[in-house]
């Protein structure tokens, strides 16, 4: 007997988390994010010298690159939740929507960027990671580098909610992974250039003491803002993203101290900003949809993940295996085009998928149960979900590398 042709095809639509349109946009999204960290992983593997002569850089990569996919990548899943619910107008004006959460954004990045800065400099004194970058350094690459690379991002961010308006496509499933492609290629080469800037006396000393000057008021003029939306983004945001950035630097303190394994072999700095970025981009999609359907009341927070809330695990898990995959085959062929060593295609693509892996049930737990929790205290997951989850991929990503590369016997 001819089966139906949708019951012949329904293992596909199963293996996808019931939601092939999904599934298929998520993941060249995603293909995009892994191609485009390529020039991420490229310029951090041809500057290792800078490394080297900076102590403490590298400690700061990791939450540099997570910062701008926190506060964007929020921004486009609070925004996605705007366009379902019919309320978004891409205008900037202060009283709108947009206006108001792209207020937010340029001060989030400013405040978190100093803020990483200083912290970056206690968590290196905490873990002794002698010698480090003055204070002043890290403020410099920190903010600068941060503020060059947000405009950017954030033109992105606007630009793919305007694109989902006019061409119907969903941005839960598309912002997480190009937010977080586009804040790599853009982050790292603008902190090496701010990089450069460091330890040059005055210049270092009068960027750090005027961003400082200018990120304290920006940040009180935000939340104490008569404008509901900004002051509601900046005092859920900033205590989570201070948090998301230790974190971070934590994950920096266990790649800082393995630099010589990566130094060994410059296509594991390649892979690095790749991986990281889509086990970030995993969590921010499932975050993502998870939010808009909490607020749109299509799933009900339970302690077992449910009906829809179960297809969005299962596409996540679906998507894992190309997406690390192709990350491992990219960071290859990226080590042939910049000549750096590497100890082959099948090792790196092994520990591309181990560690990817081990990552992605991480990021099933994470971003499912805060959005649970940030429901059950009334809090808003858009805001809550990305951050978390990101910053938490990106502490438990770093672990799972290390251990995939001990697995796999390249370190």
């Amino acid at each position: 007997m001819i089966q139906p042709r949708g019951a012949r095809f329904s293992w596909v639509t199963s293996i996808v988390g019931g939601d092939p349109t999904a599934y298929r946009n998520s993941l060249v999204a995603l293909v995009v994010a892994i191609v485009a960290s390529l020039v991420a992983g490229i310029t951090l593997a041809t500057t290792t010298d800078t490394l080297e002569e900076l102590p403490g850089l590298l400690l700061l990569v990791p939450a540099a690159l997570a910062v701008k996919g926190n506060i964007f990548g929020a921004l486009g899943s609070r925004l996605g939740t705007s366009i379902h619910a019919g309320v978004f107008q891409l205008s900037p004006r202060l009283d709108t929507v947009v206006g108001q959460n792209t207020a937010a954004a340029l001060v989030l990045s400013l405040v978190v960027s100093v803020e990483l800065a200083l912290l970056a400099k206690g968590v290196a004194v905490v873990f002794d990671i002698t010698p480090t970058m003055s204070t002043a350094d890290f403020i410099t690459v920190s903010a600068l580098g941060g503020a060059t690379a947000s405009l950017v991002v954030l033109v992105i961010t606007l630009l793919l909610a305007g694109g989902s308006v006019r061409f119907g496509w969903d941005l839960d499933n598309v912002v997480a992974p190009l937010v977080t492609a586009t804040g790599d290629v853009v982050t790292l080469p603008a902190l090496m250039w701010a990089a450069a800037l460091a330890d040059i006396g005055g210049v270092t000393t009068t960027v750090a003491l005027v961003s400082t000057a200018v990120s304290v008021p920006a940040a009180v003029w935000a939340i104490c803002s008569p404008r509901p939306i900004l002051r509601s983004i900046m005092r859920e945001s900033l205590p989570i993203l201070t948090v998301a950035g230790v974190l971070d630097l934590i994950a920096g303190v266990t790649i800082e101290k393995r630099l010589d394994d990566f130094v060994d072999y410059p296509v594991l700095l390649i892979l690095l900003p790749g991986f990281l970025g889509t086990a970030g981009a995993l969590g921010g999609v499932l975050s993502s949809r998870l939010a808009t359907k909490v607020h749109l009341g299509l799933i009900s927070p339970g302690a077992l993940p449910r009906g829809q809330a179960g297809s969005d695990l299962l596409m996540v898990v679906s998507l894992c295996l190309p997406a690390f995959a192709i990350s491992g085959v990219v960071a290859e062929l990226g080590g042939l085009i910049a000549g750096q060593g590497s100890p082959g295609l099948w090792p790196i693509v092994a520990v591309s998928i181990l560690g990817g892996l081990l990552a992605t049930f991480a990021v099933m737990v994470v971003a499912y149960y805060t959005t649970i929790v940030a429901i059950r205290f009334g809090l808003d997951p858009d805001t809550y979900g990305i951050p978390t989850v990101t910053s938490s991929l990106d502490f438990v990503g770093a672990f799972t590398l290390i251990l995939a590369l001990v697995a796999v016997g390249v370190a």
